[in-house]
């Protein structure tokens, strides 16, 4: 059975494919059928079978676990991934997210070198949601530090998506960490734009850490219940670094940890089970 998205008031807690890397694409859909997850996100490029269509239907039939959103391949180390066209990727995206029922595409604001691509970056964003009826949520970055802490210019027009003209974000609170803002500032700050979330924790450092919500600054534990407080109905993905666990056995655990974390400071959630 084709499993999909139910209806439903509450957000999707989700477990990005990412946050299983070095293992597998399939991997992911296993722990995320194991621990209770709602839905996968998928990073495309990880791996074969995360760039396959059609392997990934077989997976979400198989697993019977639904795939809510689709990122897109713009990270430096997928710019071969679907084509070196950026327009081309996120159209793959789409046709990706509408053959597997998927609600949203994340992207990121371009690179500075990728001239053209920025040039009509906003429109052709508003322009995709309004063709397909998938929600594209560009997602925030942050600045790139070079030796002393001076900042690199990498992309384009910023890396602050609060500053692009876009109906929907997504909010990286890694990415904040590292941009050095604080990610209940921007819940307040976009209100209705805000669509989509990658639940993790960073401290600060310049580099993007991604580490499991609550081990952080970003005070995860309040932006969760500050998104509850403001009926966010949107997709909260964890997406953390499991790199450090030594075994499969580890990383299971670590996600465990992280999904049973998001259930306790998401209040709805715990009325729902009667806690």
């Amino acid at each position: 059975m084709v499993s999909v998205l139910p209806a439903r008031s509450e957000p999707l807690i989700s477990l990005s494919t990412s946050s299983v890397y070095p293992e597998s694409t399939l991997r992911a859909f296993d722990i995320a059928q194991e621990l209770g997850f709602d839905a996968v996100e998928v990073m495309v490029g990880l791996d074969k079978a995360s760039t396959d269509i059609a392997s990934l239907d077989r997976l979400r039939t198989y697993y019977e676990v639904p795939i809510g959103s689709i990122h897109a391949p713009c990270l430096l180390v997928t710019q071969r991934t679907w084509g070196s066209d950026p327009w081309d990727k996120l159209d793959r995206s789409a046709e990706a997210a509408l053959h597997l029922d998927a609600q949203v595409v994340v992207v990121h604001p371009p690179f500075r070198w990728q001239r053209s691509y920025a040039a009509g970056f906003t429109s052709g964003i508003r322009q995709l949601t309004h063709t397909t009826g998938i929600t594209f949520a560009v997602e925030n970055m942050y600045p790139w530090r070079g030796p002393g802490g001076a900042e690199v210019r990498a992309y384009a027009p910023d890396w602050d998506a609060s500053l692009l003209d876009v109906d929907h974000l997504t909010l990286d609170l890694s990415h904040a960490a590292t941009a050095r803002q604080q990610s209940l500032d921007l819940v307040h700050e976009w209100g209705e734009r805000l669509a989509h979330v990658h639940l993790t924790d960073g401290s600060s450092l310049a580099a993007d850490e991604h580490l499991l919500p609550g081990t952080g600054e970003q005070r995860a534990d309040e932006v969760l219940a500050t998104l509850a407080t403001r009926g966010f109905t949107g997709q909260i993905v964890l997406e953390v670094n499991s790199r450090s666990a030594t075994t499969s056995d580890e990383r299971l655990q670590l996600l465990a940890d992280a999904l049973e974390f998001t259930r306790k400071h998401w209040p709805a959630t715990r009325i729902a089970r009667g806690e």
